[in-house]
């Protein structure tokens, strides 16, 4: 076991620091079901404990990986034998809801779906939302700066939080739990850990600015012919719905046509089209909400912009839209298979989706690349599939599909991070000046590179 690690199990218990057969009933994410490679995990209870656990660590050179809920796709928590694993499970506590600020204080390990429960039972909305909300922390939310599908409406992760505690490197506790819009009091600290993947300081407490929960909730599953339909159709929401539209998320034909085969998700609409919009807005008065959604539903048919549309009549109906675009189980089952997540000037998307595409087919015949996004704020996700080879594809893989991307100055990551997976891609987002600073930050607040190294560069 190591003097190191019995040291900290005799310091903090075994119910602190786990190790054996624990750790083998973990999987390593939510993507992946192999059990996980650790010297240990250290769960701590509180932001003290956890404080005193990573000074030890700091003191002894101990290499340490945060870990949430592990829905990551960037791998930037793997971990390997000699690593010791901080996980927050059991910093979850939501520690109070101000009805009068309208905010939330909670720990870093809180699950999002239960935090969106809780806030809406105060009737108040978190509207940061992904397909992940049943795993995924607010403690991770926060150190990926998560988006989901409501970015068009209400922003990333980052324009949620108003405070944040952190555990730095060398075991201090850094709290700047600010309750306040606004706060020009010195520098923004909190900004330097939010998308800061761990490395920099493990997030143990928020303090979140919510929203008042809608009264209604408008929802089109929309069929289109070609992709400038689709951008005219985000347009067209934007101007006749205003600050209404909520969500605009595109699935590519493709995409579409495998998720609702024999077996899997059933379609809500014909299949067979080139594309599939589905748009949301969401307001304070139902019936005017509703008569301007409608509107704008029947210009967008009458113009030609949609050749088809589903309007859910029931909570049911939406979320059986929904699960079309989120369940993507079905795609999972080909192998190999990676998972790509870009963000790149509307405009050029549909050039870089065909330039890409192109490339695939050229070097894989028999691929099939499946493609859907939070178009509203320029985000795609691309699911590659070679229908050849192994995992050994996938530096090639990369080439073809971030590429492009430099000459359109577009990103690497949109919303998962750089993790291990794209740290050689950095350069295609980032200067080499702006990527200095990052080290220089990483140097300054973790000089003996224990937090998370390896992860963005």
């Amino acid at each position: 076991m190591g003097e190191f690690l019995e040291k900290l199990i005799s310091d903090f218990g075994n119910k602190t620091i786990t190790t054996g057969d624990v750790l083998a009933n973990k999987a390593s994410s939510y993507w992946d079901p192999t059990p996980i490679f650790a010297k240990g995990m250290a769960r701590p209870s509180s932001t003290e404990e956890l404080s005193q656990i990573v000074k030890c660590c700091n003191e002894q050179g101990q290499i340490i990986v945060t870990h949430g809920g592990l829905t990551g796709c960037a791998q930037a928590a793997n971990s390997t034998k000699d690593h010791l694993i901080i996980s927050l499970e059991r910093m979850n506590a939501i520690e109070e809801i101000d009805e009068i600020g309208g905010t939330i204080t909670v720990q870093a390990g809180a699950i999002l779906e239960n935090v969106q429960k809780a806030v809406a039972e105060k009737g108040f909305y978190f509207p940061l939302d992904l397909g992940a909300r049943g795993s995924c922390t607010v403690g991770g939310n926060a150190a990926t700066n998560a988006g989901g599908i409501n970015v068009i409406r209400y922003g990333m992760m980052r324009n949620h939080i108003l405070g944040l505690e952190v555990v730095t490197a060398d075991g201090t506790i850094l709290s700047s739990m600010n309750r306040m819009l606004k706060n020009n009091a010195g520098y923004d600290l909190k900004q330097l850990f939010i998308g800061s993947e761990g490395t920099l300081g493990i997030v143990t407490r928020l303090v979140i600015k919510l929203e008042t929960a809608s009264k209604s909730t408008q929802t089109a599953l929309c069929a289109l012919d070609n992709f400038g339909s689709v951008i005219n159709l985000l347009q067209h929401m934007k101007k006749k719905t205003g600050p209404r539209l909520t969500a605009f998320e595109v699935m590519w034909g493709t995409y579409f046509d495998a998720v609702t085969e024999e077996g899997f998700h059933k379609s809500p609409m014909n299949r067979g089209y080139p594309y599939y919009v589905i748009t949301e807005c969401s307001g304070s008065n139902p019936e005017t909400d509703d008569a301007i959604f409608m509107s704008a539903m029947e210009d967008a048919l009458e113009t030609n912009l949609i050749r088809d549309a589903v309007i859910p009549k029931s909570e049911a109906e939406r979320n059986s839209v929904w699960i079309v675009r989120e369940g993507f189980e079905p795609v999972l089952t080909n192998k190999p298979l990676f998972l790509y997540d870009v963000s790149l000037p509307i405009k050029d998307m549909e050039s870089y989706i065909d330039q890409v595409h192109k490339s695939l087919q050229e070097t894989w015949p028999e691929m099939v690349c499946y493609v859907i996004g939070h178009i509203g704020d320029g985000n795609l996700h691309l699911m590659v599939c070679p229908r050849e080879g192994d995992d050994s594809l996938h530096d090639l893989s990369d080439q073809l599909v971030y590429g492009p991307l430099k000459e359109i100055k577009g990103s690497v990551s949109a919303e998962h991070g750089i993790g291990h997976e794209k740290k050689k891609w950095l350069s295609h987002s980032r200067s080499a000046e702006e990527i200095e600073l990052m080290k220089l930050l990483k140097r300054t607040l973790d000089p003996n590179n224990i937090l998370n190294p390896g992860v963005i560069f």
